[in-house]
């Protein structure tokens, strides 16, 4: 690519080029074996998958929101249910409660980490809930109903500030669920236990997504979910596979929700990169850092010291989003925001009867973030280029803004 030439956000085609010797051949494998679904290359999958995760099991699903779902229904979340979230995150972690069920509701997030805060969980649990006297566990006042999940969202490719979520689970009897789809491999530092944590091996079960942009892409649709527990994993095989406990014995009514073979195979090749695509993300990240840190009105993301994040996504805050990324597409650089408009305020949820306001800092963040080119394949030239040109930007509108200097009074 040349160094005038468009950047992109994403770049998937530069990746499956350099592994097409090694991917052609699963293809090639499927068509003559005809093995196109499960078998013996998702047992491989799960198996490898697993032990990255440190869990001690893992089950190939169809996408990420079904890893969601599936993990609500297996761990035991039933139909009206309250599950709580954030509403900074992709609807498919809505989607997956109301699937299962259950009532999704939020609570808002930590404004330096955008992943959902522990004193305002703690606060919603305390303010609409009370403890049932036989059960000891939370029943929402207006909805009438037992709050019994929580699902933490690693957003961007970062943990949520886990131990005290756990401590808050423990105090009120809730399931902890992690919404894994966008940090394949982040670690976080446990406090409490003095070591770092996989994601997705601190809760019940933990949801992944393959999808083609994340850090570890299917060449198609596919996830994962993760736990340690035999029986959930149990169950989440059955309902992946319209109940059935063996071929034609349907114990429950389940879903259709398989993982492809020929997707397994891929993502077992591209697991063995996985670390080293995290590493060169996690530089690519720290050069961003240095660069922007001398650009005025860029707030760059917040590591805290507990987080290994993987940076699925380069995410900055910015006062004049829309002016900044007109002026980077200008400039033949593509940009997303990842997300617009907080799940609260989607058409989809009106009825649930939120209104503005509800969450703050996820609905002043929404309108400031901008996700920038992150990719392992991102070259220094390139990198350079963006910075160049967000500073352009912000010198532009700093000479806009800046007063004017009164002229000298004339002599009399």
């Amino acid at each position: 690519m040349s160094d005038t030439g468009r950047i992109p956000f994403l770049n998937l085609a530069d990746v499956h080029r350099e592994l097409e010797a090694e991917l052609l051949p699963i293809f090639q494998k499927a068509l003559r074996t005809a093995g196109f679904v499960g078998g013996p290359s998702v047992e491989v999958f799960e198996r490898e998958f697993a032990a990255f995760c440190d869990t001690a099991y893992c089950v190939g699903l169809g996408s990420g929101t079904d890893a969601v779902r599936f993990a609500l229904m297996a761990s035991g979340v039933e139909p009206g249910d309250v599950v709580i979230t954030v509403p900074h995150t992709f609807i498919a972690t809505a989607e997956g409660i109301s699937q299962a069920g259950a009532r999704p509701d939020f609570v808002d997030i930590d404004e330096r980490t955008y992943s959902m805060h522990p004193a305002k969980l703690r606060a919603y649990l305390e303010r609409e809930c009370y403890l049932e006297r036989e059960s000891g566990k939370p029943y929402h006042r207006r909805y009438r109903a037992p709050v019994t999940a929580v699902v933490p969202v690693h957003i961007y490719g970062q943990t949520a500030d886990m131990d005290p979520i756990l401590d808050v689970a423990r105090e009120y009897n809730l399931m902890v669920i992690e919404d894994a789809c966008q940090a394949h491999g982040a670690e976080y530092f446990s406090r409490a236990e003095n070591r770092w944590r996989k994601a997705g091996s601190m809760g019940i079960a933990a949801a992944f997504s393959f999808y083609p942009g994340k850090n570890l892409g299917a060449c198609g649709e596919a996830g994962a979910a993760v736990t340690s527990s035999e029986a959930v994993a149990r169950k989440m095989r059955m309902l992946r596979d319209h109940g059935q406990s063996k071929k034609y014995y349907h114990d429950v009514e389940g879903y259709n929700g398989r993982l492809d073979s020929i997707q397994a195979g891929i993502l077992s090749a591209k697991l063995r990169y996985l670390p080293e695509w995290n590493q060169k993300r996690r530089a690519l990240a720290g050069r961003y850092d240095e660069m922007l840190a001398t650009v005025p009105g860029v707030i760059t993301p917040h590591t805290p010291e507990w987080s290994r994040a993987v940076y699925h996504l380069y995410v900055v805050r910015v006062k004049d989003r829309t002016g900044l990324q007109e002026h980077l597409s200008s400039a033949r650089v593509d940009t997303g925001i990842h997300y617009p408009i907080p799940l609260h305020l989607q058409k989809a949820y009106a009825g649930y009867g939120y209104r503005p306001g509800d969450f703050p800092v996820t609905e002043k963040v929404a309108e400031e973030i901008l996700s920038l080119p992150m990719y392992p394949q991102l070259t220094q030239t390139q990198l350079n280029r963006v910075v160049e040109q967000m500073s352009r930007f912000a010198s532009a509108r700093h000479s806009q803004t800046a007063p004017r200097q009164m002229p000298a009074a004339s002599a009399l």
